[in-house]
This record gives C-alpha cells, sequence and structure tokens, in this order.
C-alpha cells in the first residue's frame, strides 16, 4: 500500500521527489503518512477535500482486500 500512496501522489503533484511515505505499524492499524513539498499541498487535497478523500478511499479498499486497518496522514514535508 505504501507503493499505491506513493505513486498516487506523484502523479498528482509537481516536485514528485520530494514526495515521501512513511509506514508506521500499530498493533491494530497501519499509518501511511504522506509528506509532499509545501507548495503541493493544495494539489494533494483539492477543493474541499475531495482528493485528500480519493486517495484514503482508494487506500481503504487495498486495506479490506489485506484484511487491514489503514490511516492515511498528509503532512508537508518541512514538518
Amino acid at each position: 500500500m505504501k507503493e499505491l500512496i506513493e505513486t498516487i501522489a506523484k502523479a498528482l503533484v509537481e516536485n514528485p521527489n520530494e514526495v515521501h511515505v512513511n509506514e508506521v505499524r500499530g498493533e491494530q492499524s497501519i499509518i501511511l503518512e504522506l509528506k509532499v513539498a509545501p507548495a503541493d499541498m493544495g494539489k494533494v487535497i483539492g477543493k474541499q477535500g475531495r482528493i485528500a478523500k480519493a486517495i484514503r478511499t482508494v487506500i481503504k479498499a487495498a486495506a479490506i482486500k489485506e484484511d487491514k486497518k489503514v490511516v492515511v496522514e498528509i503532512i508537508d514535508s518541512k514538518s
């Protein structure tokens, strides 16, 4: 799933080399931290969060297929 979210994000942004995905495994879930350049935050989030919601939906569908719970967090690379 890490590769899936990375591929989606790189297709959306102006600076694909600044896209990084960090995977944090918990006991019951996996947290995927998507880091993008501050200038690309709007492209990844979209109007009223529509693109972010779509990304989360795709990742959740992939997670259900693998019987896992995944949370996607979007943060800028300066954080």
